[in-house]
């Protein structure tokens, strides 16, 4: 990021201000108890219209103050996370892989209902925010980029409440509003200071986490000023710290369960190693003093002797011998371990200022106003960079076996083998294809985040009307750097005649095959290839809207209608500018075989860079009818209230939508009250989307073809001791400028009960219950690596092909693989062209249940208690043409019985869809004393990407975390609290990968102690 050290500097400077403001603030207002004053009518998220009865049909979840406080999160997303309704988290270190394509850093995305990144508004005191500017492709999306909102530069400790409605809501806000909307309500009219410091650390990890935050504010005669200050520090969490996350090898920890155990999937280390892949080109055999040193396709290996086969003996334990590696086989234990020296959790610095203001002008208009800033910096170690990007090393190279008998400064070669046949004096370049630059050490990943966001605004009243007007500007950026390979500098650097040239030969160590290479390049050939890569991503979103309402309107016998009318237009833009020697700027053209690539990257496929805006205008017109009130004495009816809403929004790249809605809130009686709801919604498109040009993006699969070939061979008992997973693939991926925008239909129907009959020395009691139901179409994908290769095989075993598959030429390998199986040799699939399109209907439903209880002031103290649970009853996509063929030939015998195909009839209890989610909890206060005791549960769900002996998939288990904390308020305003969270030390279940980080958090029991003071 061009100004980051300026924004560290601005960060550095807010806070010392910051300081300088409250102290200012204390010193001016006479000592009181801090207060905040409410100077308005909430106006609840889902209407625009002040007031109950607008708001209660809508099924709406409000997370207050005390409530926020209780669930212990520093972070947004761990508030996100104890609410059932939220989905997986699909933007997390801890979940995707980690590459300079993923959005990295202090970064998790919010997904309501598990419908998928973008489906979810967010919202900072009623108006939106801007995205956050790195895409990604998820695990639910393929490599569909998807944007989202960072629920991280949400300030948790400075929020009022946070509101969750749990239905469509286009018509009142627009684009992304088709699963629902969260609306994150800032404290404000705040007058005192408040300080508070935490410290807490996760039991057995290293990770530690200290959180500073202030308030501070003071009301004027003609309005108030407040700020708030939230400063985190987080270490990093080490891979090494917990046995589910030291090794990519998992065999050891499902080795319990008999039908996992021994399965090849559950070993994920790489077979990118030191002990590279090489190759002199086909030719004939070459032997050294008479022994075979290469096949017939020129391939070569280097390997410990004590795995045997070896062909020339090299000392210290390393021989050379003919033919690749068997990575899946013979030589699985020469894969290399991802997870050693890594870090799950990347370290995080992040402040978070905002000030809010208001002052009432003298014609009785109220000028109000925000302004906040986000800045983050996380340092991550990753493993080390691989070479994905076939590269010659020229003969010149001064550790070739097969180079030049003297140097061309005249030296002697000592590295040529000795004997060579079928290579010249000058010696023959050699081509290395899958490799990991051990030797470079690990990539230290350094992200710097940064948003601002800046809002000036009106209010008054215009005769009976409130309107408000108010213009947005805010604007995030991301730079992420970390060492990759410049390809040029490598072949530069490979073809040098002296101990300083580039060593990819001689492999790894003997006494640590999968972790180290102990034969490393010279410290000036490291420093002469290794380059920092950059990505800097930007958002912008400018927008200016106003907002006409009133309450009574027009009066009918069951009550005033309320009544809104707004307009809003809005830019926003995407940019995101990949580094130089990616994006086509800098290319690589290998001097050896003159081929040309797009990418001067050894680790990443070339990447363009893109940018794309839109402008949308829209208008919008809501009413609050009363049909029924309690005077009418209509029968069953005590009160009967409608919402009714209409938007229209214009797009400048696409056209215009129109969004409908309808809300009943029908009082059958006191204390009973059915309510429903149907409206219509759309996500458009995001700009990445539809205007990205042809980019390359790593693919993983396996190669079911290859795997047939494996059963009719012998070779495996089953498709689910497969291993021939695809390495280096490419998935070809254009955008679309023609998309559609996705539609849906929501509709829902519930009911909210309060049983006033009970005697008031029970408490206050509300129970609600909601069944929904989200009917999407159109919805942006792509078909996939996975669909692709199974459908191949498909066609490959009827005499077929698939067009969309690219292999590369059949070699000796292949030819071997195939011997005596029937079916016809295939090359290594090397890429996969896709694009994306509007894909078919998707449908989710399920239920909302929630209960609240509470009683006051009783001699034993003060009682609340909440449980809010969400269950999924249908959660489906019509898989397409294609996959319903495959699933008819798996049914039929056309396809093994044990291929892996995207279960998309019925998604429930898949992956990061549980059936069940229910968070609970219960406080007891009395007078200086509070203790609080909350849940989460997660019910169990499958895997079917990780399939046993008898090809039923893993189910990880359910999981109930309890958390408990102790609170004492002193005399003098301090407040200390002692905390645990998942108090039985649950941790995470077992899943493929260790654990299932878009589900599940990668830590176990985590203590803090927090310390409050009021002045």
């Amino acid at each position: 990021m061009s100004s980051n050290r300026n924004r560290r500097l601005m960060g550095g400077t807010a806070l010392v201000l910051a300081l300088g403001f409250a102290q200012s603030a204390f010193a001016q207002s006479a000592p009181q108890d801090p207060e905040e004053t409410q100077v308005d009518d909430i106006v609840v998220v889902g209407s625009n219209i002040a007031g109950p009865r607008a708001t209660a049909a809508l099924p709406v979840v409000v997370l207050d103050e005390a409530q926020i406080d209780a669930t212990g999160a520093v972070s947004g997303d761990e508030l996100f996370r104890t609410i059932p309704q939220m989905g997986d988290v699909l933007f997390d270190s801890s979940n995707n892989p980690q590459t300079s394509n993923a959005a990295r850093g202090d970064v998790n995305s919010v997904n309501l209902r598990s419908l998928g990144v973008g489906n979810t508004l967010v919202l900072l005191n009623g108006r939106r925010i801007v995205a956050h500017p790195t895409s990604q492709g998820t695990s639910d999306t393929g490599t569909v980029p998807v944007l989202s909102y960072n629920s991280n530069a949400i300030p948790v400790a400075g929020l009022r409440r946070t509101e969750i409605l749990l239905d469509g809501a286009a018509a009142i806000y627009g684009a992304d509003a088709v699963a629902g909307v969260v609306n994150t309500v800032l404290r404000d009219n705040y007058d005192g200071l408040t300080f508070s410091a935490r410290y807490g650390g996760a039991e057995g990890t290293s990770m530690e986490e200290t959180d500073l935050n202030l308030f501070a504010g003071r009301n004027f005669d003609r309005g108030n000023l407040s700020l708030f200050v939230n400063y985190t520090d987080r270490t990093a969490l080490e891979a090494a710290d917990q046995d589910f996350t030291v090794t990519d090898d998992l065999r050891g920890l499902f080795a319990e369960y008999p039908d996992f155990a021994g399965v090849t999937a559950l070993d994920g280390r790489s077979s990118n190693t030191p002990w590279a892949r090489l190759s002199l080109g086909t030719r004939p055999t070459v032997r050294s003093n008479g022994t075979a040193v290469t096949n017939t396709s020129g391939q070569f290996r280097y390997q410990p002797t004590s795995f045997g086969s070896c062909g020339v003996v090299l000392g210290s334990g390393i021989c050379l011998a003919s033919g690749n590696h068997n990575f899946n086989t013979t030589h699985r234990e020469l894969r290399y371990d991802t997870r050693f020296g890594t870090t799950v959790r990347p370290s995080v610095e992040r402040l978070n200022l905002y000030v809010t203001g208001r002052y009432e002008l003298d014609n009785g208009i109220e000028a109000f106003g925000e302004a906040g800033f986000y800045v983050a910096e996380s340092e991550a170690v990753q493993p080390p960079v691989v070479n994905l990007n076939s590269i010659w090393i020229p003969a010149s190279n001064y550790w070739n076996p097969f180079g030049p008998v003297t140097f061309a400064n005249g030296s002697i070669n000592p590295n040529r083998l000795p004997g060579l046949t079928g290579v010249p004096t000058t010696g023959l370049p050699v081509q290395m294809t899958s490799y990991r630059y051990v030797d470079a050490g690990f990539q230290t990943v350094k992200v710097d985040n940064y948003q601002a966001r800046f809002l000036a605004g009106l209010r008054g009243e215009w005769g009976a009307y409130d309107w408000e007007a108010a213009v947005l500007y805010s604007e995030a950026e991301a730079e992420d750097v970390s060492p990759n390979i410049n390809r040029t500098a490598l072949q530069a650097q490979l073809a040098l005649s002296t101990p300083d040239a580039y060593n990819p030969f001689g492999g790894g160590c003997v006494d640590a095959t999968t972790t180290r290479d102990c034969t490393t390049s010279s410290a000036a050939a490291i420093d002469a290839i290794v380059f920092d890569m950059r990505r800097l991503s930007r958002t912008t979103l400018s927008m200016a809207d106003f907002r006409l309402s009133r309450s009574d309107l027009f009066q009918l016998p069951g009550g005033n209608v309320g009544m809104a009318f707004g307009l809003e237009v809005r830019k926003e833009t995407q940019e995101d500018d990949r580094d130089a020697n990616l994006d086509g700027t800098i290319t690589f053209t290998d001097s050896v075989s003159g081929e040309f690539s797009l990418t001067n990257v050894a680790a990443v496929s070339p990447n363009p860079d893109t940018e794309g805006d839109r402008t949308v205008g829209s208008a919008y017109l809501e009413f609050a009818v009363p049909l029924v009130s309690p005077e009418m004495s209509v029968p069953l009816i005590q009160q009967l209230d409608v919402q009714l809403a209409v938007r229209v929004e214009n797009y400048s790249d696409f056209g215009s939508v129109t969004s409908p809605k309808i809300a009943v809130a029908w009082d059958v009686f006191d204390g009973l009250r059915l309510r429903g709801s149907y409206s219509e919604g759309f996500r458009a498109p995001n700009l990445e989307q539809t205007n990205a040009t042809q980019y390359a993006r790593l693919g993983t699969g396996i190669d079911y073809i290859r795997c047939e070939a494996d059963l009719r061979a012998g070779r495996i008992a089953n498709f689910s001791a497969c291993g021939q997973n695809t390495s280096g693939l490419s998935l070809l991926v254009a955008g679309n400028p023609d998309l559609e925008p996705e539609t849906s239909v929501n509709t829902s129907y519930g009911l909210v009960f309060q049983p006033t009959f009970l005697p008031p020395e029970l408490g206050a009691f509300t129970l609600t219950f909601d069944r929904w139901r989200i009917e999407q179409e159109d919805i942006v994908g792509l078909l996939g690596v996975q669909t692709a290769l199974a459908f191949d095989y498909y066609e490959r075993l009827n005499g077929r092909t698939n067009p969309l598959v690219n292999r590369g030429p059949v070699d000796a390998t292949d030819i071997a693989l195939f011997t005596g199986t029937g079916l016809a040799p295939v090359g290594d699939a090397i890429s996969i062209n896709d694009s994306f399109i509007n894909l078919l209907p998707q449908t989710v439903r399920g239920i909302d249940v929630a209960l609240y209880w509470s009683m006051d002031d009783t001699p034993l103290g003060s009682f609340e208690a909440s449980v809010n649970g969400t269950r999924l009853d249908e959660f489906s996509r019509d898989p397409g043409p294609i996959v319903n063929l495959l699933f008819d030939a798996r049914a039929t015998g056309g396809i093994n019985s044990g291929t892996p195909l995207p279960e998309t009839s019925d998604l429930i209890g898949q992956n990061g869809r549980p059936e069940w989610k229910v968070s609970s909890s219960f406080t007891w206060s009395h007078g200086p004393v509070r203790v609080g005791l909350s849940s989460q549960y997660v019910s169990s769900f499958e895997q079917p990407g990780l399939l046993g002996a008898s090809g039923n998939p893993w189910e990880v288990d359910s999981q109930l975390v309890t958390s408990l904390y102790g609170q004492y308020e002193f005399a003098d305003s301090t407040r200390v609290r002692v905390g645990v969270r998942d108090l039985t030390d649950e941790g995470p279940p077992l899943a493929d990968g260790g654990y299932r980080g878009s589900v599940h958090n990668p830590w176990g029991r985590y203590v803090y102690v927090n310390i409050r003071r009021e002045f």
